[in-house]
C-alpha cells in the first residue's frame, strides 16, 4: 500500500471514530491533523469525541483543529439522533474538562491551508462530514484544492434514494452549498463513497460482534459507544435501511477511508461528472450523476460502487487492535 499523508475532516459520530481509527492503525498512513465540523454532533462535541478517540489509541500527538459550527449558507433545521445527541452513544458520562486546552489555537481552515501548502501534492484530505470546512478553505485560497494529492468523500447518494429526507444524503444535505462548491470547484482526483455505496456492501452482523469483542482498548471503546445506540442494533436496522439494501453492519466513514488506505478496497467505480441539487424543494442536497455530460463539465469524480469485503473487513479488524504507534 502506497504511504500517504493524510488529514481528517470530520463530523466525528461512531462510525467517523472507526474511520479514524483504521487511518491510525494503518502502518501506510502519517495523520497530518484532525479538522473538525458540526454534523452529527454540534462542533464542541465533535471536538471532544476526536479528542476521546485519539486518546483510547494513544496518539495524543495528533493536532486537532476546531472548524464550521454550522453550514456555508442556510442555517440547518435537520438534527440527528443516529449515533445518539453527542454523537458517540451517550454513554461517556466522564467529559474531559481541560478538552479546550487541547484542541489547536489555529483554525480548522487555516490549518487545512497550511498544511497542505507545506506538503503540496502530498496530502489526501478524507472528509467524512458535511463539506462546510473544504468549501470555506477553496473561498479563502482558490489554488487549495489544486495542491491537494486527492480527495476522498463519504457522502452523497447516486439512487436519489436519500436517509435524512427523501431524495438527500445525511452529509450533503447538511450543507448542500458546501457539497455543491467542492464537487464542482475541487478539480484533484476525487472519490465519492455514497450512501449506496456503504449499504451495498455491509457485512455480516456476526463480523460486528467479532470486531467490537476484540481484546483491545480500541475494541472495548466501540462496544461501550455502540451499546445504546439504535443505528448499530441489528433488530433495529431490520425496519430501516433493509427496506432498499437487505441486513447487514455497515460503518458508513470507514469505507471512504479505507479507499484511501487501500485503493485495491475498491473494486467497481464510475468514472463521470456530478452536481448537487440546491433548489428542489424534496431533491435539494441531492447528487445527480452525469453520466452522458448533459451539463458539459470538464471535470468528472469517481463515484465508488463496488468494494472488497474481505479487504475492507481486514481493514476494520486492524483499526480496533492496538494501532501502530508513530
Amino acid at each position: 500500500m502506497e504511504n500517504k499523508r493524510v488529514i481528517i475532516d470530520t463530523d466525528c459520530g461512531i462510525d467517523d471514530a472507526q474511520a479514524i481509527m483504521m487511518a491510525l492503525a494503518a502502518p501506510n498512513i502519517e495523520v497530518l491533523g484532525v479538522t473538525c465540523v458540526f454534523g452529527n454532533a454540534a462542533i464542541e462535541n465533535v471536538c471532544q469525541n476526536v479528542l476521546q478517540v485519539l486518546s483510547v489509541c494513544e496518539r495524543e500527538g495528533v493536532p486537532v483543529f476546531r472548524g464550521c459550527s454550522g453550514p456555508l449558507v442556510v442555517a440547518s433545521n435537520q438534527a440527528s439522533d443516529h449515533f445518539g445527541t453527542d454523537g458517540l452513544g451517550d454513554v461517556i458520562k466522564e467529559k474531559d474538562p481541560q478538552w479546550q486546552e487541547k484542541l489547536q489555537e489555529e483554525h480548522a481552515v487555516n490549518a487545512m491551508i497550511r498544511l497542505v501548502t507545506e506538503n503540496q501534492n502530498q496530502v489526501s484530505l478524507v472528509a467524512i462530514g458535511p463539506l462546510t470546512n473544504l468549501a470555506l478553505a477553496i473561498r479563502l485560497d482558490p489554488s487549495f484544492p489544486q495542491k491537494l494529492k486527492d480527495l476522498y468523500i463519504m457522502g452523497g447518494n447516486k439512487e436519489g434514494i436519500g436517509n435524512i429526507t427523501l431524495c438527500a444524503e445525511f452529509n450533503f444535505e447538511l450543507d448542500p452549498e458546501s457539497a455543491y462548491i467542492v464537487l464542482e470547484e475541487f478539480l484533484c482526483p476525487t472519490y465519492v463513497a455514497t450512501w449506496e455505496y456503504s449499504c451495498r456492501n455491509s457485512l455480516p452482523w456476526e463480523f460486528f460482534t467479532e470486531l467490537v469483542n476484540q481484546d483491545a482498548p480500541a475494541a472495548a471503546f466501540m462496544k461501550k459507544i455502540t451499546s445504546k445506540c439504535w443505528a448499530y442494533s441489528r433488530e433495529a436496522m431490520l425496519n430501516k435501511r433493509d427496506i432498499y439494501f437487505g441486513s447487514g453492519f455497515v460503518s458508513y466513514d470507514a469505507y471512504a477511508m479505507a479507499a484511501c488506505i487501500d485503493s485495491s478496497v475498491v473494486t467497481e467505480k464510475i468514472e463521470c461528472p456530478v452536481r448537487v441539487e440546491l433548489q428542489g424543494s424534496i431533491s435539494r442536497g441531492m447528487m445527480a450523476l452525469d453520466r452522458t455530460n448533459h451539463l458539459k463539465k470538464g471535470h468528472s469524480v469517481f463515484v465508488l460502487t463496488k468494494c472488497d469485503t474481505a479487504k475492507f473487513s481486514k481493514l476494520l479488524m486492524s483499526s480496533v487492535r492496538q494501532p501502530v504507534k508513530k
